[in-house]
C-alpha cells in the first residue's frame, strides 16, 4: 500500500495561497493594462488627444493601479520591438489580432517582464511561441548591428522606433546625472550628442505626469533643435551654420 502524500504545513499552504493570489493579480493587471493601452493607441491613431496614462489608470474601474501603470508604461516602451517580433515570427492569426493590445502586454511580460503563470488563452498561446519571438528579437539585433535588445531601444537609425523624446534639464534645480538615474528607473536614457543637458528617451513614453516634469526640473522638447539657438544668443546665421555642420557630419558618418 502506497504511503499517503505528505501533508502541507501551514507555511507551505500560505505560500501557495500567496502565489495563487499574485498570479491572479497579474492576470487581471494584464487585462486592465490592455484596456488602457487600447485607449492610448486609438487616440494616437486618430490624432486625437486622450487622457494621460496616469489618469486612465487611476480611474475607478482599474483595481490594480500600480501593476497596471507599470505594465502600460513598459509595454509602450517596448512596443515597436514587440510589433517587429510579432510580425517577423508571423504567429498572429485574425483571431489573435482582435486582442492585439492584450497580445502586446502579455508578450512584454513574457519576453521582458516576469515569469508568468499560464492562466489564460493569450498566455498559453504566446508561451507556445516564446522561442520564436526570442529568435525574432535576436535576428533584429543582428540586422541592426547591436549587441542586445536594450541597444535596440536606443538605436537612432531604426525607423521603426519612431521619433525619440527629448528632455531638457533645468540645471538650476537638478543635475544631469540625477535625472539620468531617475529616468533610468523606468526607461532607457542617453545624453544627446549635440546639446548639453539634453537627454534622449525612447519614443512612446509618457512623461507629462512625471514629478520632474511637474516641478520644473526638466522640460519636454519636441526636438533637440528647439534649444540650440539659445547657445548662440539667438544669432540665427550662426545657428544655421551649426545645423549645416551637423548635417555634413551626419552624412559623413552615414557613408563612412
Amino acid at each position: 500500500m502506497a504511503p499517503p502524500p505528505p501533508r502541507r504545513t501551514g507555511v507551505a499552504k500560505r505560500r501557495m495561497r500567496s502565489k495563487d493570489a499574485a498570479e491572479r493579480s497579474a492576470y487581471f493587471a494584464r487585462r486592465e493594462a490592455a484596456a488602457v493601452l487600447r485607449r492610448v493607441l486609438r487616440g494616437d491613431a486618430r490624432r486625437r488627444a486622450t487622457a494621460s496614462i496616469k489618469s486612465l489608470v487611476y480611474s475607478p474601474s482599474v483595481r490594480n493601479k500600480k501593476a497596471t501603470l507599470a505594465l502600460v508604461c513598459q509595454t509602450l516602451k517596448y512596443l515597436p520591438l514587440l510589433k517587429d517580433a510579432l510580425r517577423e515570427s508571423d504567429i498572429l492569426s485574425n483571431k489573435w489580432k482582435k486582442q492585439e493590445e492584450l497580445i502586446y502586454v502579455t508578450a512584454y511580460d513574457i519576453l521582458f517582464g516576469q515569469d508568468i503563470a499560464i492562466s489564460g488563452s493569450v498566455e498559453k498561446f504566446l508561451m507556445l511561441h516564446k522561442g520564436s519571438l526570442q529568435s525574432s528579437l535576436a535576428q533584429l539585433c543582428t540586422a541592426r548591428k547591436v549587441k542586445c535588445v536594450a541597444d535596440l531601444l536606443l538605436d537612432k537609425h531604426s525607423p521603426d522606433l519612431g521619433k525619440p523624446r527629448y528632455v531638457r534639464i533645468n540645471t538650476l534645480k537638478i543635475d544631469t546625472e540625477s535625472v539620468i538615474q531617475e529616468f533610468g528607473k523606468i526607461t532607457m536614457v542617453r545624453k544627446d550628442d549635440m546639446v548639453p543637458d539634453m537627454l534622449v528617451l525612447p519614443a512612446g513614453i509618457d512623461l507629462h505626469d512625471h514629478p520632474l516634469v511637474v516641478n520644473g526640473s526638466v522640460f519636454l522638447q519636441v526636438s533637440c533643435l528647439n534649444i540650440i539657438p539659445l547657445f548662440f544668443g539667438f544669432s540665427y546665421p550662426l545657428f544655421a551654420l551649426f545645423v549645416f555642420y551637423c548635417l555634413l557630419k551626419k552624412s559623413a558618418s552615414d557613408y563612412g
